[in-house]
């Protein structure tokens, strides 16, 4: 009776553990039971993504957005956009209120600890926008050094600003479109921000230039978040990247991209 209960205890034990895992990797099957999978994005970022007006109505679209679509395609789902502060999207996806990230955010060990992520898809170098009176002002990283500096708020490039630059007075804002503002009213005298979209910016505004300071970035690179412990869902996320670049299709949305702005 005694070897009974201790088996019957190891078996309950183990149920509950495989039970546990299927709860932890459920986000996989809820998405495909929904039938849609929740975007979750900052569109202020060109060209990553961006609102543009297509046929009257205002589309947020950009080569993260395609890689998104990419993978609803494969789940057999929906895609589902939603807009937010740079700043909100972790929150939002530890909550639940959206299912995947794709915001050229850079899988650092800090955001790590809160969400998985998939494999690199995208890698750009950082660059340093100023106003084109102040281009030969700016040279150095080093002359960066004690000046009022922009970047998006939780973002790598605040981190950057934070190690890079001596005395930095660093303002943080949501959104790159109002930081451009910032720094076009003289609020503030750069901003850091990944290359191509200080090159998306610029293109639309004779003030700004791209300064020869340079950025060091030791972690770089994009990839797509998920909350923690869906390794079934990263998995058909690796396989969607893995297969987009194989094809080259990164670089023909970034291509896309790339021209819609220039439609502007």
């Amino acid at each position: 009776m005694k070897k009974l209960t201790v088996l019957l205890a190891s078996v309950l034990v183990l149920t509950t553990i495989l039970t546990g895992c299927g709860k932890k990797d459920a986000k996989l099957g809820e998405i495909q039971k929904a039938g849609k999978i929740v975007l979750g994005t900052n569109a202020t970022y060109p060209p990553y993504e961006f609102h543009k007006k297509i046929d009257g109505k205002d589309t947020i679209i950009g080569f993260d957005i395609a890689i998104g679509q990419a993978v609803a395609d494969e789940l057999g789902v929906k895609l589902e956009i939603k807009d937010m502060d740079f700043n909100g999207l972790l929150p939002a996806l530890t909550a639940g209120k959206i299912d995947m990230i794709i915001a050229g955010m850079t899988p650092t060990d800090e955001r790590k600890k809160s969400v998985d992520f998939s494999k690199i898809y995208y890698t750009a170098a950082q660059g340093v926008i100023v106003r084109a009176e102040d281009k030969d002002k700016f040279t150095t990283m080093e002359s960066l050094d004690n000046q009022k500096i922009g970047v998006q708020t939780g973002s790598i490039q605040e981190d950057i600003a934070k190690e890079q630059v001596k005395s930095a007075d660093i303002k943080g804002l949501g959104s790159v479109a109002d930081l451009i503002l910032q720094l076009q009213t003289k609020k503030v005298d750069a901003l850091i921000v990944e290359l191509p979209v200080a090159e998306a910016y610029i293109q639309n505004a004779k003030d700004l230039v791209i300064a020869d300071a340079k950025p060091k970035d030791d972690v770089g690179g994009s990839a797509i978040a998920v909350q923690k412990n869906n390794p079934s869902l990263v998995a058909e996320i690796d396989k969607v990247i893995d297969k987009l670049i194989a094809e080259n299709k990164l670089d023909q949305y970034v291509k896309e991209a790339a021209d819609q702005m220039a439609q502007e």
